[in-house]
C-alpha cells in the first residue's frame, strides 16, 4: 500500500510540476495585460483595461491584425484542396516515388526557417511580387503544408476502402463517390488540418518578416518591431489576443470534430 502510495503521489507530484510549468508563463502574461502601470510587470500594478482599449485605438495594430487574418486564409484555403487531394494519392495511390515525395514532406521540418525564408525572398523577388500580401500565404502555405497532409492522411488510413466501393458498384461515378463518401469520411481530417495551418500561419514570424515590408507587415512583424524598441504593456496585451485565438481553435476543433477522435488520429 506504502509503495502505491508512493508511486502516486510521485506520479501526481510529476503531472502537477508539468501544468504549471506549462501555464505559468500563459498566466503572467495575462495577469501582465491587465495591469494599471506603464511597465510591463506581474503582479500588475492594480487592475485595469487601459492597455486593451490603448491596443484597439492603434490603427497599426488593427492593420496588422487583419493583414494577419488575411493571410492566414488564404494559407487554410490553398492547403485544403491541395494538401486533401496529396493526402488521398499518397495513401491509396500506389506511386512510383511516394516514399522519395514522403521524406520530401520532412524538408519544412529540416531546413531552418531563415532559410526558407530567405528562398522565398529571392523566388517572389524574382517574380517581382514582394510588398503583397498574397505572397506570404502561399509561403506559409507551402512551409506547412504537411500538416495538412498528414492530419487527412491519418482520417484516410481510418477510412474502410469497401465503403467506396460498394458506392462504385451502385453505379456512382468517381467523382459522386468522392463527394458523397471519401470526402465526409475524412473530413474530421480537413477540418483539423486546416485549424493547424490558421493557427500556424497566424504565427508565423520569420518567413512573414522576410517577405513583409513596413506597408503589409503582419501581427507578429509587428509585435517584433515594438519589442526592438521598448516593452510595454500593450505587447502583453497582443500575446492575449494570441491565446484567445489558438483557444478558439481548439473549441471549434472540439465542437466540430471532437477532441477524443483528434487524440486519437494522431
Amino acid at each position: 500500500m506504502r509503495s502505491a502510495r508512493g508511486k502516486a503521489w510521485v506520479l501526481w507530484s510529476m503531472v502537477i510540476l508539468v501544468l504549471v510549468t506549462l501555464a505559468l508563463p500563459t498566466l503572467v502574461i495575462i495577469g501582465a495585460s491587465f495591469t494599471s502601470g506603464d511597465i510591463i510587470r506581474f503582479p500588475p500594478e492594480g487592475l485595469s483595461l487601459r492597455w486593451y482599449r490603448a491596443l484597439w485605438d492603434l490603427g497599426g495594430f488593427r492593420a496588422a491584425l487583419g493583414r494577419t487574418a488575411y493571410v492566414s486564409a488564404l494559407c487554410t484555403l490553398i492547403a485544403i484542396p491541395v494538401g486533401t487531394l496529396a493526402a488521398l494519392a499518397l495513401a491509396r495511390r500506389r506511386m512510383r516515388f511516394a516514399r522519395t515525395i514522403q521524406v520530401y514532406l520532412l524538408l519544412p521540418f529540416t531546413i531552418p526557417l531563415v532559410v526558407s525564408g530567405i528562398s522565398m525572398m529571392m523566388l517572389f523577388g524574382e517574380a517581382r511580387v514582394l510588398g503583397q500580401l498574397w505572397p506570404v500565404g502561399v509561403a506559409l502555405c507551402l512551409i506547412n503544408l504537411p500538416f495538412m497532409i498528414w492530419a487527412v492522411s491519418s482520417a484516410v488510413n481510418a477510412l474502410d476502402p469497401e465503403l467506396e466501393n460498394a458506392a462504385m458498384n451502385c453505379g456512382a461515378p468517381p467523382v459522386t463517390v468522392f463527394l458523397t463518401v471519401t470526402l465526409p469520411a475524412v473530413m474530421p481530417g480537413v477540418i483539423t488540418g486546416a485549424l493547424l495551418m490558421f493557427i500556424l500561419a497566424f504565427n508565423e514570424f520569420l518567413v512573414s518578416l522576410f517577405l513583409t515590408d513596413s506597408r503589409t507587415v503582419t501581427l507578429p512583424v509587428q509585435i517584433y518591431n515594438s519589442i526592438r524598441n521598448v516593452i510595454t504593456p500593450d505587447l502583453a496585451a497582443v500575446s492575449v489576443v494570441y491565446i484567445v485565438v489558438a483557444l478558439a481553435a481548439i473549441w471549434v476543433l472540439d465542437r466540430l470534430v471532437g477532441l477524443e477522435i483528434f487524440l486519437k488520429s494522431k
